[in-house]
């Protein structure tokens, strides 16, 4: 069993950065899993923001994150992070991180049912 657990949320002017942080617990070496960012916004579906492929570690991005946002993990402390700098209102979400077992790349990573372990997510507000 995998447990995911987000923190750094909060509010933050646009212009302004948020590190999110996803701790995992239980069977899970991060290392071994591809792990993904996504958000929901009040009345929007959830979208893929940014992905970490357990091949090789690459990572992608949503266009719309794309120069703005890092996605890293660290495997000693087993966490998950993303790094969002230049915020702006539009980035109001709550944000998810998720986990999959399997390899996946460019035609998986963003698609929300190939990830079986998701975190109950944290709210990040952009006031303009």
């Amino acid at each position: 069993q995998v447990q995911l657990v987000e923190s750094g949320g909060g509010l933050v002017q646009a212009g302004g950065s948020l590190r999110l942080s996803c701790a995992a617990s239980g069977h899970t070496f991060i290392s071994m899993y591809t792990m993904g960012w996504f958000r929901q916004a009040p009345g929007k579906e959830r979208e893929f923001v940014a992905g970490i492929s357990s091949i090789y570690g690459s990572t992608y991005y949503a266009d719309s994150v794309k120069g703005r946002f890092t996605i890293s993990k660290d495997g000693v402390k087993n966490t998950l992070y993303l790094q969002m700098n230049s915020l702006k209102p539009e980035d109001t979400a709550v944000y998810y991180c998720a986990a999959s077992s399997s390899g996946l790349t460019t035609a998986g990573i963003a698609r929300e049912n190939e990830y079986r372990y998701w975190g109950q997510g944290t709210q990040v507000t952009v006031s303009s």
